[in-house]
Formats: structure tokens, C-alpha cells, sequence
């Protein structure tokens, strides 16, 4: 809103900085937010508004500092939290967090997982996509939320997840409409992303090597040369997996 009345040949590298440091948004939005100031200066210099030179200033525009007051903590669900939804299994929905719980899996890439890249037989699935390079991964279903995910796969939908018409969840509809009530039934104040964090907490706990826990939940750190697809650290994967 600062800024939004000037021209563009009147905005300074401080103005754009400014609107960074007071965005109270982390990195990863930042990072954006980086890329469209590019494109904006692109177009300007195209059609002759800016010189050239002008272009240069969104370089310097720092974004390392990034960091949002308000961000809420991740917390893990506790050991008795766990044992309140394995006892509240029979809910398909309660078993749906049992199987973030039990992969690590982000939200959107279980939303988004396929039955074509979910192959049961060997206890596995394939993450296609994700917003890192080193979340592009082979995922190992432990034994104890295998029941699940063949529940799962017999419903009517491309998607391994899908809502009672068999259409592909979206996030705001599986959140609004399934987990919130999840939460509510068992008394519970978690987000999705919780289950990630609990997954990495209980493998740790299980003194599972930080390779393999990398590999398994595609944190960072697992750079793109350390990837690999060809079943070679499966079993790896598979025992470190059933230790929770």
C-alpha cells in the first residue's frame, strides 16, 4: 500500500527493501515476492519506462532476514495423542494423520499422491512432486498404516485420497471438512504439518541415521547428486520406517 501510488522510475532500492521487512513473511513467500519485483522491472525496461540499468536494483533487495513474528510453533503430537487416534482407527480419517504420522509426507503431497505411484507390494510409494528437489522421493509405508492405505486404494478415485464422490481433496476442503473435525472429536490442536515434525521427532527418538531420515522425509540437506530411485536404500528405509 506504501508504494502502490508511485510511479516505478520514482521507487528507490529502499522502498523495495522497506516492503520486505515489514512483510512479516518468511522466505519462502520472500523469495517470490523477489521474483515478481524481476518480472515487474522486466516488463518496464521492455516497453522503455526504466533504463536498463534500473533493472540491477531488485538484486539488492535482501531477503535473508526474513521472518515472521508470528509463526506458529510446530509441535509434535505426544505419545499419548498418538495412542488416542490408533484408538480411534476405525474413523478412515483418524487413519488418514496415522499415515502422515507415518511417512512424513507433507500434506499437499499426500493430497496430491496418485494410485499409479503407490505400490503396495513392496511398501512404497513415489512423491513426484514437491516444493523442494530433495522432496522428489521414494516413500516407505510402514507395516502398521498398511491397512490404510489399502482402504484407500480400493476407492473409485485416480488420487489415493479422495472425498465421499471420489473427487481429489483439495487442501482447504480435507482441512474445513476432515481434519478440523478430527482434531475437535479427539480434543486435539494440531495442523497438518505437525505430522511431519512428529514423524521426524519419533525417528530420531528410534536413533534412526540422519541420512536415512532425510531420505525418507526429504528434508534439506539432501542435495540432488545424493538422490537416488533405484530401490537401493528401500530396505533402508523400510526397517528404519517400522522402528515407530
Amino acid at each position: 500500500d506504501k508504494i502502490k501510488d508511485m510511479k516505478i522510475a520514482e521507487i528507490k532500492l529502499d522502498h523495495l527493501q522497506m516492503i520486505v521487512d515489514e512483510s512479516g513473511k518468511n522466505t519462502p513467500t520472500l523469495r517470490k515476492l523477489k521474483v515478481m519485483y524481476g518480472l515487474v522491472y522486466d516488463y518496464a525496461v521492455k516497453h522503455e519506462i526504466i533504463p536498463p540499468a534500473k533493472r540491477d536494483l531488485v538484486s539488492y533487495v535482501d531477503i535473508k532476514q526474513a521472518g515472521n513474528p508470528n509463526k506458529r510453533d510446530r509441535t509434535p503430537f505426544s505419545k499419548k495423542e498418538i495412542k488416542l487416534l490408533w484408538n480411534a482407527k476405525d474413523n478412515i480419517y483418524v487413519g488418514i494423520v496415522l499415515m502422515l504420522i507415518h511417512t512424513g509426507v507433507r500434506i499437499g503431497e499426500m493430497l496430491e499422491l496418485k494410485k499409479e505411484d503407490v505400490h503396495l507390494d513392496e511398501r512404497w510409494f513415489f512423491v513426484r512432486e514437491s516444493k523442494t528437489d530433495s522432496g522428489v522421493r521414494e516413500v516407505p509405508i510402514a507395516e502398521k498404516v498398511v491397512p490404510f492405505f489399502e482402504y484407500w486404494m480400493q476407492q473409485d478415485c485416480e488420487y489415493l485420497l479422495c472425498t465421499p464422490d471420489g473427487q481429489p481433496f483439495t487442501y482447504r476442503n480435507y482441512y474445513d471438512s476432515y481434519w478440523t473435525a478430527v482434531m475437535k472429536e479427539l480434543n486435539m490442536e494440531h495442523k497438518p504439518h505437525d505430522t511431519r515434525h512428529t514423524c521426524v521427532s519419533l525417528l530420531t527418538s528410534a536413533g534412526v541415521d540422519e541420512r536415512i531420515l532425510k531420505k525418507i522425509v526429504g528434508h534439506k540437506g539432501q542435495g540432488v547428486t545424493e538422490q537416488v530411485y533405484t530401490h537401493v536404500d528401500l530396505p533402508d528405509k523400510l526397517i528404519a520406517i517400522n522402528k515407530i
